[in-house]
């Protein structure tokens, strides 16, 4: 059985105003990973937890914060909803803020993740997971969500790792496929993905979004869709296909 709530014994708790209750009045069922693009762990813990954000920006808040020396705070408790995802959505779920539990990394988006930093991720995933019973499969990034807003965890973020301890998935070794545009585009939507509106080079944008999970050293080279794209699309919407545990 879920909890009705949960601090983390392992984080400093540091309490954010900018929290409700999930809209949807359930559980979690995704984790959202994220890039905190800051100079420091701690000028992002202090913009996560301030009410009265810089001008036009609007308040946000994370349920944990990894510094990269590895240091956990929490902010939200899990059974409530942070501001971090925005506007976007993944498969059925269109409000992803009260599905998900956010996880910020603090990382300027100009390096890789340290390993202090991804050992305590790896280390925290695994009970969220349990918790929530959510599968590897609804562990994303915020690009994959927003990819016309956002590039966060970025091209540096290791996912197979993620995928080799069961906390993230990860495409199966193989060769190329027939290059159909059509069909790749409705493996991204059974995977997950959905399409923005009023963006202009949509399948470019939607290409670019699965490259930077997938196949991060493509992502920004901008090259067609190829068969390697067209097959690790098909074999990750025949193994993961998304779905809504909650029907919200």
């Amino acid at each position: 059985m879920a909890p009705t709530g949960f601090r983390h014994p392992d984080a400093c708790w540091h309490p954010s105003p900018n929290v409700n209750h999930r809209r949807h009045g359930g559980d979690p069922d995704m984790v959202v990973i994220h890039h905190t693009a800051m100079l420091s762990a701690e000028a992002a813990l202090e913009r996560l937890c301030s009410p009265d954000p810089p001008v036009g920006l609007p308040p946000v808040s994370c349920h944990y914060l990894i510094s990269e020396s590895g240091r956990l705070w929490q902010m939200v408790d899990e059974i409530d909803r942070g501001w971090h995802a925005g506007q976007g959505a993944w498969g059925d779920v269109g409000e992803v803020n009260s599905h998900s539990i956010g996880i910020e990394l603090a990382n300027t988006a100009l390096h890789p993740y340290p390993e202090p930093q991804m050992r305590t991720l790896e280390a925290l995933l695994p009970g969220i997971l349990a918790r929530w019973s959510i599968p590897p499969e609804r562990v994303i990034g915020h690009s994959d969500m927003a990819p016309h807003r956002k590039s966060d965890p970025g091209p540096s973020f290791d996912w197979r790792r993620l995928a080799r301890k069961g906390l993230a998935v990860w495409p199966e070794d193989g060769g190329a496929a027939p290059v159909d545009r059509e069909q790749f585009h409705a493996d991204l939507a059974r995977i997950g993905y959905r399409r923005p509106e009023d963006v202009d080079a949509l399948d470019d944008l939607m290409l670019w979004a699965f490259r930077l999970r997938f196949r991060s050293s493509l992502a920004e080279a901008r090259t067609p869709l190829d068969g390697k794209d067209c097959r690790i699309a098909r074999d990750i919407a025949a193994r993961y296909p998304a779905r809504d545990l909650r029907g919200t």
